[in-house]
């Protein structure tokens, strides 16, 4: 391991202009060219077969819409059941970690790089990641973008186009820019349809 590559997994500030983590690059590139540019047709196991190459770690009955885009993809882990709509990024300089059930809209990115607030170290080029974690069923509306460091709390949901700066506890609803927690989420307020509707019990 180079030691680019060495500061970079531990959180460290690095730089990315390095050729180990080039070669993980074209890695990606190769990856999510192939799963991008997958013909309609193709069974759905030979797509999910490219993921787990892809990924760090995807669980049974994941679903991610093409087109998708990540920085090295070795970095990401998804749970089972979990929902990705069209045109996610998930910028992986750092782990990001998705709980299981969790539903991603379209257009959503998960970001995990970050660089110096000091112009001259910025312009020499240092940089570090943050982890990003998403807690069990998670709903992430259409647009959102999570900010490095960012955990949100199983349940939670956030509205479309809000930018998720800090980290949300369990069980509530945020939105906005920066996303702020609106209210508590309910079982009841999690159901279907109008507020007074049935809420549909397991089977």
């Amino acid at each position: 391991m180079g030691e680019n590559q060495r500061r970079m997994e531990a959180g460290e500030w690095f730089f990315p202009d390095d050729p180990q983590l080039a070669a993980d690059t074209v890695r990606r590139v190769e990856l999510c060219a192939r799963y991008n540019d997958a013909p309609t047709g193709q069974p759905r196991e030979e797509r999910d077969e490219i993921l787990r190459e892809l990924l760090g770690s995807v669980g049974d009955g994941v679903r991610i819409r093409a087109p998708f885009h990540c920085d090295f993809g070795r970095n990401i882990r998804i749970g089972a059941g979990t929902f990705v709509n069209f045109g996610a990024v998930f910028l992986d300089t750092a782990p990001i970690t998705i709980g299981a059930d969790v539903q991603i809209g379209p257009n959503v990115q998960l970001l995990t790089p970050t660089h110096p607030l000091d112009p001259s170290a910025r312009r020499a080029g240092w940089e570090r990641g943050l982890p990003v974690t998403l807690g069990d069923n998670v709903w992430l509306g259409g647009g959102t973008i999570v900010c490095p460091g960012v955990t949100i709390g199983p349940d939670t949901v956030v509205g479309a186009g809000s930018v998720v700066v800090k980290d949300l506890p369990a069980g509530v609803l945020a939105v906005g820019n920066p996303a702020r927690v609106v209210r508590s989420l309910g079982p009841a307020e999690a159901g279907p349809g109008h507020p007074d509707d049935e809420v549909p019990q397991a089977p």
